[in-house]
């Protein structure tokens, strides 16, 4: 008896003529132009379904201004995933294997977890169905692709930071006390209550006093940390000693991204470039203090 029927004709373990449809979009940024393209995704997948008397929608699943390297992060990705295991979707309809999932072994992972259900993706941009496809090959190249896709972007992102740098632009500040930013100006100004509170610190350690009973000098007086916190640590004075942002001077790249993909940050001890700034913005402690107490954190080891 010759075949006539294919493993996405399956459902559950019973044949069905109709397919039950789920449509994923997916846009990358908040921004107004592509909220637009989510919305105009969402109309494209809903006049589509309708179009087919052999597939019913069950959902749209669509997910807005959400990074697309890490499916963890996609709150309705993973609403739909539950869905198919909970055996409500024949089919996943996507764009592109970019918009499913931006790196090889996420895509490997859900396409064979959706295949031992016999849950087929379409993928319309490369004609992908992956229950009718033979084999595996192909779509393991073309993730590949899409990872090196996000690999570029990231790659190109991170040279157009680097040239902010260097021009002196101030990118990715993190609060510190006694500064205040202005995302507008994109300038930092001295918070004149929280400087007193630096100028402690330095007069302190420059006198002689350890980080630890500065802390814990700070925490007694009521003090608060940048975050709120009313609990000082020794750490949280030593990195206020270490900041050269409190002499006026400015360095910019003191961590750095490893890959695009796990986004794990690591200390840059000279792995990437670093760009230091002179005389950047207001000080709230002399250069003279300030190397002063590098001096006596050096000696101390």
């Amino acid at each position: 008896m010759k075949a006539s029927r294919k493993i996405s004709d399956r459902n559950a373990g019973k044949l069905s003529d109709v397919l039950r449809v789920a449509p994923y979009a997916r846009v990358s940024t908040d921004t107004e132009e592509q909220l637009s393209s989510y919305k105009s995704q969402v109309a494209y997948y809903t006049d589509l379904v309708s179009k087919r008397s052999d597939w019913v929608l069950v959902d749209i699943y669509a997910d807005e201004a959400i990074t697309g390297t890490q499916v963890t992060k996609r709150e309705d990705f993973q609403r739909m995933i539950n869905d198919c295991m909970d055996g409500k979707i024949d089919m996943i309809i996507t764009k592109s294997i970019s918009r499913f999932a931006r790196n090889t072994l996420d895509t490997l992972k859900y396409v064979r977890m959706l295949k031992e259900k016999n849950i087929a993706v379409l993928f319309e941009d490369e004609n992908i169905n992956t229950l009718t496809m033979d084999g595996e090959l192909l779509l393991v190249i073309l993730s590949s692709v899409a990872q090196q896709e996000v690999e570029n972007i990231s790659a190109n992102v991170k040279k157009g930071l680097k040239m902010k740098m260097k021009r002196g632009e101030l990118v990715g500040f993190q609060s510190c006390l006694g500064y205040d930013y202005d995302v507008n100006t994109k300038q930092i100004t001295v918070n004149q209550e929280e400087a007193e509170i630096v100028r402690y610190i330095f007069e302190r350690y420059t006198s002689g006093i350890g980080a630890y009973v500065i802390a814990k000098e700070l925490t007694e007086a009521g003090h608060k940390t940048k975050y709120g916190r009313v609990e000082w640590q020794d750490t949280t004075v030593l990195g206020i000693i270490k900041n050269e942002k409190y002499k006026g001077d400015l360095l910019q790249g003191k961590t750095f991204t490893v890959d695009p993909i796990s986004k794990r940050r690591l200390d840059n001890y000279g792995e990437e470039d670093q760009f230091y700034v002179k005389n950047h913005h207001e000080p709230i402690v002399s250069e003279e203090v300030f190397e002063k107490a590098q001096d006596i954190l050096h000696r101390r080891g």
